[in-house]
């Protein structure tokens, strides 16, 4: 072979093993389903709640009409269901035979209540948007699930952060809905100590902050660059923090561009909201009623759920069925953000499926 050709095809064999499982799988098609005279735990209702969603794969029944390939992955705070289609977790899951292969489930990534797509504060109701909580998220997602895709059962449900605290109420809300639970970087315990505190930061910030006025503001209020420069505190380990911000200047230049980036495309209610929507989170007093099996992956470089705390160690033990990994830190986690990594624990989540596969 010609050296340059031999060069020119090692580079693209390079490339492709780079970037090639980033689109081994199909592209998610989106859609809405809307809940009509939607009532939240608060007793406040909604005309109309729009819920966004990405699906990929194609929904299957049973003889008896029973889902049988379902897979709900619910994100974090402040986020949305986009953030999964990346290389580091699509690009190593929904390919051909990886874990969750798209060609034989059924992925359901929603927008929760508040975030992405779906209804928000900033769709224009601002303050007067109902105060949801994370009972009224869970409920939703059930709705567009069963009423509106169709799916009567699930193989999966997990997700990541918020997404993770989202995954246990599921599963005591609806112990028999799916045949496994994976909550990632988060606690079965109400939001308590420096989780609670960060929170209350920001909170107390955009509600004190003159420019926020009771939330029918015409420009972003400055606590806006209060809350990113939390979540930048918050979202990451310190080394990699002091990896990329080796200086006072470079500390400043990247924190800066951090906090442009979330004025750009954030809202200051529906941070304000999403922060305050996990007041009524609290799995801990139901635990014992999680029949399936579980797996709760934290990492030990997380900020936000710090495994010194020992609760995830504690409170596993009364599922049943329930089993706990601390991911220990190295040069591969990124602290909270481990969540979205998935060669961090995608071999757990074959077991995990291994483990509740129906015989």
């Amino acid at each position: 072979m010609n050296p340059t050709i031999r060069i020119f095809a090692l580079l693209l064999s390079i490339l492709a093993a780079s970037f090639g499982s980033a689109a081994d799988y199909p592209a998610p098609t989106e859609g809405d389903y809307t809940i009509r005279d939607f009532k939240f735990a608060s007793g406040e209702t909604l005309p109309e709640l729009r819920l966004h969603y990405r699906t990929l794969g194609k929904l299957e029944k049973d003889a008896q009409g029973k889902t049988t390939n379902a897979v709900l992955i619910m994100h974090g705070t402040t986020g949305s269901g986009a953030q999964f289609i990346r290389p580091e977790f699509a690009g190593e899951l929904f390919g051909k035979d990886q874990p969750l292969d798209a060609t034989k489930f059924f992925i359901i990534l929603p927008d929760a209540i508040g975030h992405g797509k779906s209804s928000k504060p900033s769709d224009g109701m601002h303050a007067k948007f109902p105060r949801y909580g994370y009972l009224d998220m869970v409920e939703a997602q059930y709705r567009l699930l069963t009423e509106g895709l169709g799916v009567n059962h699930a193989r999966l449900v997990m997700g990541t952060s918020m997404g993770g605290m989202h995954t246990w109420l599921w599963g005591e809300l609806h112990p028999d809905f799916m045949d496994s639970l994976m909550p990632l970087a988060s606690l079965p315990t109400q939001i308590s100590g420096r989780n609670r505190a960060w929170r209350r930061i920001v909170i107390d910030a955009i509600r004190n902050d003159p420019a926020w006025g009771d939330g029918d503001y015409k420009t972003q209020p400055p606590s806006l660059r209060t809350a990113a420069e939390m979540l930048w505190f918050m979202s990451s380990n310190p080394v990699l923090r002091q990896k990329e911000a080796p200086t006072l200047a470079k500390t400043d230049e990247v924190l800066d561009k951090f906090v442009e980036q979330i004025i750009k495309t954030d809202d200051a209610n529906d941070v304000l909201y999403a922060l305050e929507a996990s007041h009524d989170y609290d799995p801990e007093p139901n635990l014992e009623k999680i029949r399936v099996p579980l797996l709760a992956v934290n990492f030990a470089d997380d900020l936000i759920n710090p495994p010194e705390l020992g609760i995830l160690e504690r409170e596993i033990k009364r599922v049943p069925r329930g089993r706990a990994i601390m991911i220990p830190m190295s040069d591969k986690t990124r602290g909270h953000g481990s969540h979205t990594v998935a060669p961090l624990w995608k071999d757990e989540l074959l077991n995990l499926l291994k483990e509740s596969e129906k015989r």
